[in-house]
């Protein structure tokens, strides 16, 4: 049963959601169409390009990304709090350079005197504003319809460009999310598209590790400049057993991910999933996972997973708040936390 993209997104849950669009007929539009020889690798910049621009606009952040061929993975975080502290003058800044707003709007951000009604309606609708930009089916509406009319204008044609909706996954806790996204920034390895992740283009691990190498440079060798960060993807702020609740980012170790990652790469490559070095099962241990179906759960973590993801007695809430008395993949969730964390 096909249930309202708004009905799916409960922030109280989990403010994580892996997100991912599909181009019609799954033709090679964002890649090389082998029927015609025009290659549209162009295009995946322009995604890339996107997903930053919306992300400085709304109350949303992006973990990760991956752009394929065909389709494009998501990983996004909807931070409330920041949302809840902007003021309405900033609100509508923000909304404004995605849409003309109102008439009543524009004389409000011209300083024009007001009626007590007239203010009262400015209320509701910064507070309506407000909501879409922490709405994740407005930033994908935003994105996806950008590149649509571009790719349109490029191909001189008039339809879709995307498959119907996009679809999303409620990741429930840190283990699930980091799952996600180790499966997101494998992708184009799993493909065949790609051997390394410095080399896997498009991606959120490849942009990690660029900014990673730039910022353990020697100072002498060469000056910091604005490009060594990136405001648009969320850091990683260290291990989960250091949680602090004020500071904004992924609760685990950069280096630790980055060693999971690419022996998780190399695993899928080889297909020796049986050994785990002894390096790496310290790692498995601080998520909290089964170490037997590490591989195989992020290699088909699209298959494995439904809707939501995480242990069995959150997903059992949210799906008892959605109304559903059953949700794929719940036996693969039991698996995937059968270690509880420390």
């Amino acid at each position: 049963m096909t249930i309202a993209r708004k009905q799916q997104i409960h922030v109280d849950d989990t403010p994580y959601y892996h997100c991912i669009s599909r181009c019609v007929r799954r033709a090679f539009l964002c890649g090389e169409d082998k029927l015609t020889g025009n290659n549209y690798d162009h295009r995946k910049q322009w995604i890339v390009d996107k997903i930053k621009e919306l992300s400085g606009i709304f109350n949303i952040d992006v973990c990760a990304y991956a752009i394929m061929s065909n389709h494009y993975h998501v990983v996004l975080h909807i931070d409330a709090q920041q949302a809840e502290k902007l003021t309405a003058k900033a609100v509508m800044e923000r909304w404004c350079t995605l849409f003309k707003g109102n008439l009543l709007v524009n004389r409000y951000r011209k300083g024009e005197q007001l009626t007590p009604a007239e203010l009262n309606v400015i209320d509701d609708i910064v507070s309506e504003w407000r909501k879409r930009l922490m709405d994740i089916s407005w930033f994908m509406r935003c994105l996806n319809e950008a590149i649509a009319r571009e790719s349109n204008k490029e191909d001189n044609c008039k339809g879709r460009f995307w498959e119907g909706r996009f679809k999303s996954q409620a990741l429930l806790d840190e283990t699930a999310l980091l799952t996600c996204m180790m499966y997101v920034d494998l992708n184009p390895i799993r493909a065949g598209v790609s051997d390394s992740l410095e080399n896997s283009e498009f991606t959120s691990i490849q942009e990690r590790i660029k900014l990673y190498e730039k910022k353990i440079k020697p100072k002498n060798q060469k000056k910091k400049s604005k490009d060594d960060e990136s405001k648009h993807i969320l850091p990683f702020i260290g291990d989960i057993s250091m949680k602090k609740d004020k500071e904004k980012g992924i609760h685990f170790s950069l280096t630790d991910y980055f060693e999971l990652t690419e022996w998780t790469g190399r695993a899928i490559r080889s297909d020796k999933k049986a050994y785990i070095p002894p390096h790496i099962k310290p790692i498995l241990q601080k998520l909290g996972v089964q170490e037997g179906n590490w591989v195989r759960d992020v290699q088909n973590f699209g298959r494995r997973f439904g809707r939501i993801v995480g242990p069995v007695e959150l997903l059992n809430n949210m799906s008892n708040k959605l109304g559903l008395w059953w949700i794929r993949g719940t036996s693969n969730c039991r698996c995937l936390y059968a270690v509880l964390p420390e």
